[in-house]
């Protein structure tokens, strides 16, 4: 039952919560399609706390609890009392006393974590340092579009072991996708993730498999996959990170040369153009980065109803 979780990293979901979100997510955008947008959650309010900047977490959620009839509240962190010494504790029991549901884009996981211990109502990481489950939710809903199925899909991701990959891995191996991760050894996802995605692997039969090589991670795979090299918060180490990632690890038309012909390229974005790809692969016909981008609105849709609503509520 996904009813009233807070959902911080995709690890408190399992495989049949994660498909449930997606098949709900997929039903609501095919309504859109048709010009239909159930009131699923009317009289809903969503309050979106941002201590980072935000072009399609802002703009998905607010657009999501407006087709849904909710209500979206948009707040900086430095607009709310949090700026002048408030405890996150405190925070939570106060506003999570006026809505339904609370997500945070965060720097430290930690802080959306003393969120939702001390909140009454679920809370969602819009994103961490450490995780960022609506997007790989938005990942898993465009690879079953394009491909047709989750379970036998190979990908590989290329790059930073970031807050993506951490849950690009759980994900993955939940659903019984293959993922191949090439990252250099300075910069390795956790150790949390892994143990997670090993134990994952146990009942989904999927596999999780580590390359030093980019080129061999991405032999006859059906997925490629990239993030920024540099993320927000990681400025100063820019120089040291462009030195270890390129050109190793750079998707380029070389490095996809060895990927199926019909592979899809996927990212997160924002992009670093000419960093950790290339435009030529970006602006591909093999590129879904736009779909993707699309799916935050769909994916946090069915999230959100699932939440706040009992299934048989969710008459669609």
């Amino acid at each position: 039952m996904i009813k009233g979780k807070s959902i911080l990293s995709l690890m408190e979901l399992d495989r049949n919560e994660i498909l449930k979100i997606l098949d709900v997510s997929a039903k609501l955008k095919e309504k859109r399609k048709d010009g239909i947008y159930p009131k699923l959650l009317k009289d809903k309010t969503l309050v979106s706390i941002f201590m980072k900047p935000s072009t399609r977490t802002r703009i998905s959620f607010n657009e999501a609890m407006h087709e849904l009839g909710g209500h979206c509240i948009d707040v900086t962190s430095t607009e709310l009392q949090l700026g002048r010494g408030e405890t996150i504790e405190d925070t939570a029991k106060v506003i999570s006393r006026y809505c339904d549901v609370i997500a945070a884009r965060v720097f430290s996981h930690e802080d959306v974590v003393r969120l939702s211990r001390a909140s009454s109502v679920p809370v969602i990481n819009s994103l961490s340092d450490m995780y960022h489950p609506c997007q790989i939710l938005a990942d898993l809903l465009t690879i079953r579009e394009k491909k047709g199925k989750l379970n036998g899909i190979k990908l590989a991701y290329i790059g930073d072991g970031n807050n993506v990959c951490n849950t690009l891995i759980i994900g993955c191996t939940q659903v019984g996708i293959d993922i191949n991760l090439a990252c250099p050894k300075e910069y390795m996802p956790s150790n949390v993730a892994i143990n997670f995605a090993l134990k994952a692997v146990e009942s989904s039969g999927s596999h999780i498999t580590f390359y030093d090589d980019p080129q061999e991670a991405v032999k006859d795979v059906d997925v490629i996959y990239t993030d920024t090299f540099v993320s927000m918060g990681q400025e100063s180490d820019k120089e040291k990170r462009l030195r270890i990632f390129l050109p190793k690890y750079q998707v380029n038309s070389k490095l996809v040369e060895k990927a199926k012909s019909d592979f899809i390229f996927m990212h997160c974005l924002p992009a670093h153009r000419n960093q950790e790809v290339t435009d030529e692969i970006i602006d591909s016909t093999n590129s879904v980065v736009f779909d993707q981008a699309e799916n935050r609105l769909h994916a946090q849709k069915g999230l959100l109803c699932l939440l706040l609503l009992e299934e048989s509520e969710i008459k669609i």
